[in-house]
């Protein structure tokens, strides 16, 4: 287990990618043991291979989905954060404290040139940070040692890769600012970081208490810009204000908000792992597939469980649960309380900040490969336009043939006459058609009602099939990919000249593989939907 974690953390330090001969050289295992390990979380999911180099899988993000379930903050604070972002015109933040650092669990962001924001599950260091000395405010001297001890080992902040290094080495003023700023916080209930992480970037930030008694830190909101729009006085006199009210409703929320009912845990996965086993002999590692999953036994009304639970929620035996609780003790994932685990923040760093900033065609685009390589056609996936009257290619895999459609991303067309545009316009308002249809070819719908009528066969079937109504000879099918609320939200698709196959060898051929990836697709956006914002392109 500890080699399979060190391996998926080398990925999470490289960006999510790195070649087999990459993650030798960073992990320090023999190749063999990379090639069993990654092997193993090839087939969990959470990992993919291209060629040579191994990537980061959206099914991985469950792991940080049931840290981040169990924790309940994302879910009942940011909508105050997305509220106070949206009044402000600011980007505002979510963190918890993960040791002598930091991590965040929500970003609410602005769109501008000038982007400020970190990838949800990045660690920072305490002391170059807002949230830090109000979590500081909270340490042991146990917890004092621990960071003099790191900043003594690492005084340039190299293993925090998600801030630039400092330019210089160790010096004691720095630790005794931060002590001051520490001393600050405690006694104002706020905290400002004013360019200590890089030039220009400022932040200002307050602490949202636990309704428990003794009322502890359970995260902090900070409210981050730059020095060409607020210096860090600005914060303080004009933001600082508004961010404390929407703390106090963020408070409130947690004091209102009744006790979760459990979800259902994992299940059968301790058959799932003995059948891959059985199957991919030496090259499946069994106990660390077993270990990861271990991991997902925690979930929403799920945040503390004893062993037993555990064991019983993965169907793993005691003692195969145990190991792996003891292990990822030692490598701080799990905190024990008396007889009870729970996940800690450092699960977030198995994979989630790269895949935090996933987009839809990026999760798409593997999948269409496979698709392509099983049906030998050309693949595509679309989204709608701002104005509902065209279609956008987001991403696609094109076959090679001597004939074949030509068509690249970014390209538009004509909802109302595509496939995809009519799997898209079926799951939106009729008033999303548009007032006129012109003909491209004579077998092209014209007419509103008739068109409407073929949405609601669209509707029904679960797919379009459009032939020669763009283009003479263009035939082509599509399925919808739903969003975790069961909206459409883009459209998978394949095209081809009408004389490779028939309309109903389209239905019968085309639609069970289309529809069996548009499913790939829809739970891999579902996963890393869960916490985390996905663009559509």
């Amino acid at each position: 287990m500890i080699r399979g974690v060190t391996v998926l953390r080398e990925l999470t330090e490289a960006n999510g990618t790195l070649s087999l001969s990459g993650l030798e050289r960073a992990t320090g295992l023999a190749r063999s043991t990379v090639d069993r390990v990654t092997a193993t979380l090839a087939r969990m999911g959470y990992v993919r291979f291209d060629g040579r180099d191994v990537h980061l899988s959206p099914r991985l993000m469950e792991l940080g989905n049931a840290y981040m379930s169990a924790l309940r903050l994302p879910a009942l604070l940011s909508p105050h954060a997305d509220a106070l972002a949206d009044e402000l015109d600011e980007s505002v933040s979510l963190a918890v404290a993960d040791r002598e650092g930091i991590r965040f669990i929500h970003q609410a962001t602005r769109r501008r040139a000038m982007s400020l924001s970190f990838r949800i599950g990045d660690l920072l260091p305490a002391e170059r940070t807002a949230p830090g000395p109000l979590f500081a405010t909270q340490w042991t001297a146990a917890d004092w040692q621990g960071w003099r001890e790191r900043r003594a080992a690492d005084p340039r902040d190299l293993s925090f890769t998600a801030v630039p290094p400092r330019t210089y080495g160790e010096d004691p003023q720095d630790d005794e600012t931060f002590v001051h700023r520490t001393r600050e916080a405690s006694a104002h209930g706020w905290s400002l970081d004013d360019q200590l992480i890089e030039p220009g970037l400022v932040a200002i930030s307050v602490p949202v208490r636990s309704p428990a008694p003794g009322g502890r830190i359970a995260s902090v909101a900070s409210v981050v810009s730059h020095t060409s729009r607020h210096t860090a006085r600005d914060l303080r006199t004009t933001l600082l204000p508004r961010l404390r009210s929407a703390v106090r409703a963020m408070e409130r929320e947690l004091h209102a908000a009744p006790p979760p009912e459990p979800g259902p845990p994992p299940s059968d996965l301790a058959l799932w792992t003995g059948a891959s086993k059985q199957q991919l002999g030496r090259e499946f590692i069994e106990s660390l597939a077993r270990g990861l999953t271990v991991l997902t036994a925690f979930g929403e009304g799920r945040p503390e469980l004893t062993l037993t639970e555990v064991s019983q929620a993965t169907g793993l035996a005691r003692a195969t649960a145990r190991r792996a609780l003891i292990t990822y003790e030692h490598l701080g994932l799990v905190a024990t309380a008396g007889r009870t685990f729970t996940l800690t923040p450092r699960v977030l760093s198995l994979g989630f900040p790269p895949l935090s900033r996933t987009t839809l065609p990026e999760i798409a685009q593997p999948h269409l490969a496979d698709l392509t390589s099983r049906i030998h056609e050309s693949t595509s996936l679309a989204v709608l336009s701002d104005s509902g009257e065209e279609i956008q290619y987001t991403a696609r895999v094109a076959t090679a043939r001597v004939m074949s459609v030509n068509i690249t991303v970014g390209t538009r067309l004509p909802a109302y006459a595509t496939a995809l545009g009519r799997v898209l316009l079926a799951d939106a308002s009729a008033d999303a058609l548009p007032e006129s249809l012109r003909a491209f070819t004579s077998h092209t719908i014209t007419d509103r009602r008739t068109l409407a009528q073929a949405l609601t066969s669209v509707r029904a079937q679960g797919y379009a099939l459009v032939d020669e109504e763009l283009e003479e000879g263009l035939r082509s099918i599509a399925v919808p990919v739903r969003d975790r609320s069961g909206r459409v939200v883009a459209a998978l698709n394949t095209a081809m000249h009408a004389s490779r196959r028939t309309p109903r060898e389209c239905v019968t051929d085309l639609v069970p593989e289309l529809t069996a990836t548009a499913a790939r697709i829809q739970t891999d956006l579902h996963t890393a939907a869960r916490f985390t914002h996905v663009p559509l392109t």
